[in-house]
């Protein structure tokens, strides 16, 4: 068939497209659709992308349906409820972060979903001062000493984020199970992914990191002072 035989075909289909309101429709809906495709083509970040993606969803879906097209029915029909729950994951992430940033919520409890399970024996070391940081932490149950410092962490808390983001990415301190312990991890790996797919989950999630940083600094300054208070006396 002729380039002229293939025009003047397209051109029939059109018009005959055109000649109900449900065709009009149709061929409207794939135009918005067709460039709705175009524009995520740009887009950079998760969520927006997923937004385009459902509209083109849509719009073939409704162009297969009033212009019978089963495959692109069932195929946009699949995508479409895949798109919707992406995104709206995505944003209920971004919604936690937030709140637990407002909230100045430490836990991390809104990361839960992303991390694997690992259990642990009692005395078994999680990591040790000096090695690569490579996983953030979320203790579940049993308590974790820091072996440098003294001090056990109750369950229901973040730790071991902090090194993520230091220049050497390295630990600071040695992590060891005082009991049988559950912690949730998640690699270094997830965490950019979650970050490039949203970057408000990366910027939400230093502001958290920079509030631990300040908590603990607010913690030291408190034994300092405390800690003087006592020499003081003794010295008199």
């Amino acid at each position: 068939m002729s380039t002229l035989a293939l025009f003047d075909a397209a051109v029939a289909a059109l018009s005959s497209a055109v000649a109900t309101p449900s065709g009009i429709i149709a061929l409207c809906s794939a135009g918005v659709a067709g460039m709705l495709v175009i524009v995520s083509s740009f887009v950079k970040t998760m969520i927006p992308l997923r937004c385009l993606a459902v509209g083109g969803n849509l719009g073939f879906l409704i162009y297969g349906a009033l212009h019978p097209s089963l495959i692109m029915v069932v195929l946009h029909g699949a995508l479409l409820p895949i798109n919707i729950f992406r995104a709206a994951e995505m944003a209920r992430l971004t919604r936690r972060v937030q709140e637990a940033a407002a909230s100045n919520d430490l836990s991390g409890v809104w990361l839960r979903p992303y991390m694997r399970r690992r259990r642990l024996k009692k005395d078994a070391v999680l990591f040790r001062k000096g090695d690569a940081a490579t996983h953030l932490y979320f203790l579940v149950d049993g308590r974790i000493e820091f072996v440098e410092i003294g001090e056990t962490m109750a369950p229901g808390r973040l730790f071991g984020e902090i090194a993520f983001f230091a220049p050497t990415k390295c630990r600071s301190l040695t992590a060891r199970c005082v009991t049988n312990c559950t912690v949730l991890q998640m690699d270094e790996m997830t965490f950019k992914t979650l970050y490039f797919q949203n970057p408000a989950f990366g910027f939400e999630v230093v502001t958290l990191v920079a509030g631990r940083l300040w908590a603990d600094r607010q913690r030291l300054e408190e034994r300092l002072a405390a800690a003087m208070q006592v020499a003081g006396p003794a010295r008199g």
